[in-house]
Parts: C-alpha cells; structure tokens; sequence
C-alpha cells in the first residue's frame, strides 16, 4: 500500500518537473522526464510493485535467494577446482581425450622465422662423448643472441 503511494506521488512530481519544463520551450527534454515518470506508475497498475513488496518480506522467498545463492557457490566451485586439476576448457579435454583415443602424435612444429636476416649455419648434433660445456653452446649462443 505504501508502495503504491510513493511510486504514485513520484510519477506525479515527474509529470509536474515535464510540465514546468515543456513551459520554458524544451519539448523534448519534456518528453524524456514524462516517460520516466510514467515508468513507476506503469510498475503499480500491472502489479510489479505489489510482487517486489510480497518478495521482499517472504521468509520462503529469502529461503529460496539463499538456495540459489549455494546452488552458484557450489557450481563455481567445482569449476574452480576442475580448472586447477588442468583440466582446461571443454574443448581442449574433448581434443585430448580424442587423440589419446586415436594415438595420434602432436604435430612437429615449424622451424622458428628469423626476420629476413641470414639464418645462422646448423650445428651437428652433439656426440655421444661430448663435454658438458658443448653441450650448453647452443644456450650460451642463444642468450647472447638476445643480449642477456
């Protein structure tokens, strides 16, 4: 009941506000305060106003926002935790449960593009009896290429 007061007597001084504005020759800032003071007391003669009242002091409504509230709790939990398990997006457990099914290998890679200067000459592969100091060149080369 008081709802429907208040949300009355707002779209009343609305309409006044529009009134004493489309006096002074603005017709459409006018018309745009009308329409929002017409929004509340359209919200009373459907009956919003009424629902939104018998929500608000509902001891079974508040039980059921609360029910709500743990069913999303619970949801973005479980998600929480099944993405730190790793296991990633829908579609990437999809494409990884298809290739384990499969046997299928991964893709090789291209080789790395330079730019367009010249490509450095490959190195041979470490042999068998190789140091540990050939072994990390190609490391040491490559953080020098980078300037570290």
């Amino acid at each position: 009941m008081i709802a429907e007061t208040v949300c009355s007597a707002v779209a009343a001084a609305g309409l006044g506000i529009a009134a004493v504005t489309a006096y002074r020759k603005r017709f459409l800032t006018a018309a745009r305060i009308a329409a929002y003071a017409l929004v509340p007391l359209g919200l009373v003669m459907t009956g919003v106003v009424e629902w939104a009242a018998d929500t608000a002091f509902s001891p079974t409504a508040w039980a059921g926002f609360a029910v709500l509230g743990g069913a999303w709790a619970l949801f973005m939990t479980t998600r929480a935790v099944e993405r730190r398990r790793g296991g990633g997006t829908r579609k990437e457990r999809r494409a990884a449960a298809r290739s384990a099914q499969a046997g299928a290998v991964a893709p090789t890679g291209s080789a790395p593009s330079l730019g367009q200067g010249a490509r450095p000459a490959s190195r041979p592969a470490a042999t068998p009896g190789a140091t540990a100091s050939e072994d990390f060149s190609d490391i040491e080369a490559i953080l020098k290429k980078h300037g570290i």
